[in-house]
């Protein structure tokens, strides 16, 4: 059962994702930011873009407090990025500020989980170096988003970010079943 969570945990939010974007009918990956669909007021699919993030959450908030045989600053990384991610699906784009900054706290957790597994003597060479250069091509794209507006919505930034430490998530936690 615990495998499946770890993959539920994954699918749901991605699934609900991609499904909010298709159903929009506006939803640009140049141009938006993927919270752009959970905005409550200017979209329709909010109610199940935002179910989707916190749905995720919870069930990563599950899976860190119930892991045993993973190293504790994993779980503790994991806990964090999972009650960001939770955030901001309950403070969607309608609280501004706040949303911003839970959302800069999550896709930071996800470089640090990264960064975790770079430096942890445990995994391979191999797997360290590919954390290094994907943080790094990471930090590339969220600079130019924030310095030259390339590209102008968040939405590609983010995904990198995501797709960067999803084989990471379950190097630690899958192959720990």
């Amino acid at each position: 059962m615990r495998k499946e969570i770890i993959l539920l945990s994954i699918i749901t939010p991605l699934i609900l994702i991609i499904v909010s974007a298709v159903l929009s009918g506006w939803f640009s990956v140049m141009s938006n930011a993927l919270s752009d669909l959970g905005h409550a007021k200017r979209s329709i699919v909010a109610p199940l873009f935002n179910a989707g993030l916190v749905l995720g959450g919870l069930l990563a908030y599950t899976i860190a407090i119930t892991s045993r045989g993973v190293k504790i600053h994993y779980n503790i990384t994991l806990l964090y990025s999972a009650v960001m991610l939770i955030f901001i699906g309950v403070f969607d784009e309608v609280y501004g500020g706040l949303h911003f900054i839970v959302s800069i706290a999550f896709f930071l957790g996800l470089l640090i989980f990264i960064l975790l597994c770079t430096l942890d003597k445990e995994l391979s060479l191999t797997v360290r170096v590919i954390g290094v250069l994907l943080i790094s091509v990471s930090l590339v794209v969220w600079v130019l988003h924030f310095t030259a507006k390339t590209p102008p919505g968040a939405a590609i930034p983010e995904l990198i970010s995501i797709l960067s430490w999803l084989p990471f998530y379950l190097k630690i936690y899958y192959k720990k079943m």
